[in-house]
């Protein structure tokens, strides 16, 4: 190219790299060419960003699909019962519970107290946000035993929200 130049009369003297160039040429010829646009499909390498609190999401609505509460988007302070079953299950992982039966059972137990009770799927309702229960639980001074959890379990059967008991509720009256 350069040649053609100084032929050309473009260029009156020969520039410094000429002679070695000649002499040394490149194995290809470098030919500048604008990269081709694609359309269509793309090929683009983005990962998947998966959290440790995903896999906390996969099994919660496996087990529990996902429940007949409506999202409030209005309300910014709003939790899901999935977002708070996630709280739960980081905050009592903190104390090293290595089962993870048991601290699904555990995080059961601890949503049961704030009122939402876990249905698993297959059931009539996922979960139930029973207010009664919310507020009988927190007027409670003394640790929770079976008759005030038999009183609930009746409660409920009076509403007749479903035909089975919830799970995370048997479990807990036999380990009490």
């Amino acid at each position: 190219m350069a040649g053609k130049l100084i032929w050309a009369g473009v260029l009156k003297e020969k520039p410094l790299w000429f002679d070695m160039y000649n002499v040394f040429p490149p194995l290809r010829e470098h030919i500048f060419q604008r990269p081709r646009l694609q359309y269509g499909k793309a090929k683009a390498s983005i990962q998947d960003i998966w959290y440790h609190e995903d896999q906390i999401r996969v099994k919660f609505y496996l087990a529990y699909g996902s429940g007949q509460k409506v999202f409030d988007l209005f309300n910014p302070n709003f939790k899901s019962t999935c977002h708070r079953f996630v709280e739960k299950y980081t905050e009592l992982q903190k104390f090293r519970e290595t089962d993870k039966e048991k601290l699904f059972v555990k995080i059961g137990k601890a949503l049961l107290v704030e009122g939402v009770i876990l249905k698993q799927v297959g059931d009539v309702l996922n979960c139930v946000n029973v207010s009664l229960i919310s507020k009988t639980l927190s007027t409670w001074n003394d640790p929770i035993d079976k008759e005030h959890l038999w009183s609930i379990v009746q409660y409920l059967k009076e509403l007749k929200v479903s035909s089975e008991m919830p799970l995370m509720l048997l479990t807990w009256l036999e380990s009490s």
